[in-house]
């Protein structure tokens, strides 16, 4: 059970230890506070035909994405909250095709998807409740995708009371489909991921909230990363750097923004390959918000204690 990214925190008393009044929580150090929950979240996963998700994901992408790859009219493009923050028909038209085929899949379950969100901020509630909920990113990196960048991914993940059960992390221009499953690892292109830590001394590479996303105290407090010994970038697509993550390409996130559909898949797939992640206030990360900001996710707990000491310093 990923005890550290559930959105009730009331009964998590694991930590990892903190550096600068900050933890990290790894996926082997959760789990018995949340015992109680366990069995409706089994209940869940049995029910779940994990193949039958990425086919509807992958079905999504070709008939509402790629067709529109690099053929986007002007009208297709809109503004939501400024000039970076993009929507287009294909984030649109994705998440309806989406939320038609998972509910299908998985009756009574419900979906928190970012457009729809975007109309109706009340169905985030969704999140709060009892009914398994498809946490949806119909295009992640809209920005990426506008421009002919292939670096975009439609991210799904299937939650329960906050805690975090199956996602799918697809990037169809790249041909890349990650999939993570509670308890039972993660997998790229069918291919088990496997756990890896920095090597000792290294630097560390660290993807942190893009400059043209955040506030210029979110812009001090990141700055604290500029330091010997770590290497920080603008991120791109989070989803994308989520698995890089798990593939080692990456050390670790460092993001200042708390959207459930940015994170949830990413945070699994990074949990279900050895990783951690925590707030500067030293807890786990709740889907559902209310985070101390900003939060980590690494490799390996060592690497996630000293982000977080770094940032927790700068607060």
């Amino acid at each position: 059970m990923i005890e550290a990214i559930r959105t009730d925190t009331g009964d998590t008393t694991d930590e990892t230890g903190a550096v600068g009044g900050a933890a990290a929580h790894t996926a082997e150090e959760q789990g018995a506070a949340a015992g109680a929950a366990a069995h409706t979240a089994d209940e869940v996963l049995r029910a779940l035909d994990p193949a039958a998700v990425e086919d509807a994901v992958r079905k999504a992408a070709a008939a509402e994405i790629m067709p529109r790859f690099r053929q986007l009219a002007a009208h297709e493009v809109l503004e939501k909250n400024g000039p970076h923050d993009l929507v287009t028909v294909a984030d649109r038209l994705a998440e309806e095709h989406l939320t038609a085929a998972l509910t299908s899949l998985l009756p009574g379950s419900l979906v928190v998807g970012e457009e729809a969100v975007h109309a109706d901020p009340a169905v985030l509630e969704a999140l709060d409740g009892d009914a398994p909920v498809w946490i949806v990113d119909p295009v992640d990196g809209t920005r990426q995708f506008v421009h002919g960048d292939p670096g975009f991914a439609t991210l799904v993940t299937l939650a329960l009371r906050g805690e975090l059960l199956a996602s799918w992390t697809y990037a169809p221009a790249l041909d890349l489909m990650a999939t993570a499953r509670r308890g039972a690892g993660a997998e790229l292109n069918g291919e088990p991921l496997r756990r890896s830590a920095p090597a000792a001394g290294a630097v560390l590479d660290v993807a942190i909230s893009h400059y043209d996303f955040t506030t210029d105290e979110q812009k001090r407090v990141l700055a604290v990363l500029e330091t010997d010994g770590v290497a920080p970038r603008p991120c791109g697509s989070a989803g994308l750097e989520y698995l890089h993550i798990a593939t080692g390409e990456l050390d670790a996130v460092a993001f200042s923004w708390e959207n459930a559909w940015d994170h949830a898949a990413g945070l699994l797939l990074v949990h279900e390959t050895g990783g951690a992640s925590g707030t500067v206030a030293g807890e786990p990360f709740r889907i559902a918000g209310g985070n101390a900001l900003p939060f980590t996710a690494a490799r390996d707990a060592e690497t996630a204690r000293r982000i977080l000491g770094l940032l927790a310093a700068a607060n």
